[in-house]
């Protein structure tokens, strides 16, 4: 979880440097969006945060954070980025993918009203999957290159990086 916090400071911060004078209406767009996302994501965290895992109905207000929170990946990969950011939108899609598995294997973990260990571990997998590439895409909004051992980066023959 406290990545996730991590990632929205992170966000906000790239929405704020994306800020300025005259800018163009499709980053201001961009940039409420990317804010709109953050706070979504936020105001679930707490709200999966907040149950308590000895109510009768945890599993349950769970699943249904998990299915409101892959909703908002999906709207968070329809996103359409600007231009000069149009390299993410693979990652955003990639995100929302890994949620979706995520949130699908949450569901069969706790079905039939038992809870299997293994699919559990298998869904915290994908759910971490896509946080990490909210993550890529929030540092690579800061102008930064990730400090990531599982990224790599390509390079055109412009010698431009490709990632």
């Amino acid at each position: 979880m406290k990545n996730k916090v991590r990632i929205l400071f992170a966000a906000v911060l790239a929405s704020a440097m994306l800020t300025g004078c005259g800018e163009d209406p499709e980053l201001t767009r961009f940039r409420q969006s990317m804010d709109e996302f953050c706070t979504k994501v936020s105001e679930i965290d707490s709200s999966i945060n907040s149950i308590d895992a000895e109510s009768e109905n945890a599993t349950d207000e769970l699943l249904s954070d998990l299915d409101e929170l892959e909703l908002v990946f999906q709207s968070f990969a329809e996103l359409d980025f600007p231009e000069e950011f149009d390299y993410l939108e693979e990652l955003a899609d990639e995100s929302s993918e890994c949620m979706t598995e995520a949130v699908k294997s949450y569901h069969e973990a706790f079905s039939n009203g038992s809870y299997n260990e293994y699919t559990a571990e298998y869904a915290k997998e994908y759910y971490s999957r896509a946080y990490k590439r909210v993550q890529i895409i929030i540092t690579f909004l800061h102008g930064e290159e990730p400090d990531d051992a599982d990224l790599s980066i390509e390079y055109g023959e412009d010698g431009e990086e490709q990632p």
